[in-house]
């Protein structure tokens, strides 16, 4: 019996559309001898559709009119089954459009990579795949990433990270601290976003300025870190859990400028097409770095894959200081454009493979997650006659 796959994707976040790509792009890989496949796409306002035109790239040419020919649906967990219910429900007939054995959220960015979508399916009840809800909010907030990171000995930049209300308050302050303990040039990110949104380089007071008030549109808080200038990205993916991970090919992702940008990731020379996502960049496979540099970056990634006790696949991204040798971790993606499959291609894994290895990992989280206890049988709120509810201090038991 074939496994039923929801590919849920969109949703409220700046990196929407690219979610949209990669997505597609995995219902089409996926193994349609082992899986049904139901697209289900979020709309920017978090409403969930299906129908026949979601699965279909053209289709978000005019969003208007797909989620006319479309149908709303909410997730109920029901027997063990998580279905596909109509919203609102029909006053006749059949209210079920159908159901899904495990979820597969192929989302990027805030509000949905971040721990959201994940909190909300695991309290639904259904099987996901990817990260669950700590190491996604983990991976999204880049200082908390690299506490994480630090403590498990893995090399990052030093950062400062600032809140709007106090750069409001206290511009002043806040630009001296970054000059005084970053110093210039330094990189200006938004805390918890991907795909080079929101991200300046300053070399001096104006452009920080212009940097801060920039990445302060995108997110309430910003890091600032030093901006290496002579620099070799490096990215690898890992795939497995916190009992066996293995890296892939690394590559080097060529930029049309300082930073790595949106524009380079997922616009400039597509070569794949208007599907092709993060398959569409520029780079290098592999990356141009010696034997001893490729076996440290893929043995970090590894390290970081499970510091974060991360699941399914996950993009490392580094960077080589070639001024001093020095490589840094600068980020995790915890569902990363495309899901990487293009640098497992290099060692033999084809895209329906990996996702067979996703999907095999979740379910495996999934049977270890029905061993654990997670309730357990008390009769406190029978013996409860409390007029008042004051908590445990407030409430009165009857003798036993």
């Amino acid at each position: 019996m074939k496994i039923k796959v929801g590919v849920l994707f969109g949703g409220m976040s700046v990196e929407h559309e690219v979610s949209v790509i990669s997505a597609l792009q995995a219902c089409s890989a996926l193994d349609r001898d082992k899986y049904d496949v139901i697209p289900i796409y979020i709309t920017k306002k978090t409403e969930m559709y299906v129908g026949d035109a979601v699965g279909k790239i053209e289709s978000y040419r005019n969003i208007p009119e797909l989620l006319k020919n479309s149908h709303r649906v909410i997730l109920v967990g029901d027997a063990g089954k998580t279905q596909l219910c109509y919203y609102p429900p029909k006053k006749f007939g059949n209210n079920v459009y159908d159901y899904i054995d495990i979820a597969m959220p192929i989302v990027h960015g805030t509000n949905v990579e971040d721990g959201a979508l994940q909190g909300y399916l695991q309290t639904v009840g259904v099987p996901y795949t990817f990260c669950d809800v700590g190491a996604s909010a983990v991976g999204m907030d880049k200082y908390m990433m690299k506490c994480v990171f630090r403590d498990s000995r893995i090399p990052v930049l030093d950062c400062v990270t600032v809140h709007s209300s106090r750069y409001v308050a206290q511009g002043g302050e806040v630009k001296k601290e970054i000059e005084e303990k970053i110093g210039y040039p330094v990189i200006i990110k938004p805390i918890n976003l991907g795909s080079s949104v929101g991200i300046q380089i300053a070399h001096n007071a104006d452009e920080l300025d212009e940097a801060l008030n920039y990445a302060f549109g995108y997110a309430d808080r910003v890091l600032a870190e030093h901006a290496i200038t002579n620099l070799t990205e490096i990215n690898c993916s890992v795939v497995g859990d916190i009992s066996d991970a293995q890296a892939s090919e690394c590559e080097q992702p060529l930029s049309g400028g300082d930073i790595l940008s949106f524009d380079d990731k997922y616009i400039s020379d597509a070569k794949g097409g208007k599907q092709s996502g993060m398959a569409s960049l520029k780079r290098k496979i592999p990356a141009d770095i010696s034997p001893e540099q490729r076996e440290l970056v893929r043995s970090l990634a590894v390290k970081a894959f499970k510091a974060l006790n991360c699941n399914g696949i996950a993009r490392i991204d580094f960077m080589l200081d070639n001024d001093n040798g020095n490589i840094y971790l600068t980020e995790i993606n915890t569902i990363p454009g495309s899901l990487a499959f293009y640098l497992w291609e290099p060692l033999g894994v084809k895209y329906p493979q990996l996702l067979d290895r996703i999907i095999s990992l979740a379910l495996k989280r999934e049977r270890e997650k029905k061993a654990l206890t997670f309730s357990f049988d008390s009769n406190i709120l029978e013996n409860f006659t409390g007029s008042k509810l004051g908590g445990a201090k407030g409430g009165k038991l009857k003798n036993p």
